[in-house]
């Protein structure tokens, strides 16, 4: 068998491979032809870019989308965004799911995200504007109201992901900054 020898490659590409059925949970075994694993991301990334495929256009390895962005979850952020607490998928959801769009060529992924993000910024923002009564009085508005801590505020803040989390503190700490200097203009 030669190094370079095509045939010679994809012949063994069809065979099983000696010592690492431990990815596969039988240490003693190699790991078959056709087998499934879960790897971390990092290791699923380096073999995806190392994935040129053979001769016929078959790659030897072919991964699926992590259950944080299976077609259940994909399916409930299309019909409302609002709707799904992505922390409980993944604390880092969203980068999850950009690392993802690189590795794959899923097109439905992207716009699902884009809209996602965008859906759910807005309803952050508000959220933030009334922590502290930032927000505006208005009828039914109680003075000083805390959304953000306990109740529905606290089970909406449960939800967001990492991303949205910094999101919530930057676009609060902006509200709260804007109305202490409105506050100051006003004495003076």
């Amino acid at each position: 068998m030669s190094y370079y020898d095509i045939d010679s490659i994809l012949t063994e590409s069809e065979l099983d491979i000696p010592d690492l059925g431990y990815l596969d949970n039988t240490p003693t075994q190699p790991l078959k032809t056709g087998a499934k694993v879960n790897l971390p991301l990092w290791l699923a990334e380096m073999l995806v870019i190392a994935n040129t495929g053979d001769v016929e256009g078959k790659s030897f390895v072919t991964f699926d989308l992590p259950p944080a962005l299976g077609n259940d979850v994909i399916q409930a952020l299309k019909a409302d965004p609002r709707a799904v607490p992505l922390r409980d998928q993944s604390p880092h959801f969203y980068g999850l799911g950009t690392h993802m769009m690189e590795l794959s060529e899923e097109q439905e992924l992207a716009a699902v995200l884009r809209k996602t993000f965008v859906t759910r910024a807005s309803e952050v923002a508000l959220h933030a504007r009334k922590v502290g009564g930032v927000g505006h009085r208005g009828k039914g508005a109680e003075e000083g109201s805390n959304l953000g801590i306990g109740g529905a505020g606290e089970e909406f803040l449960r939800g967001l992901d990492e991303w949205e989390r910094k999101l919530f503190r930057k676009a609060h700490d902006g509200a709260k900054s804007g109305k202490e200097w409105m506050e100051g203009v006003k004495k003076h």
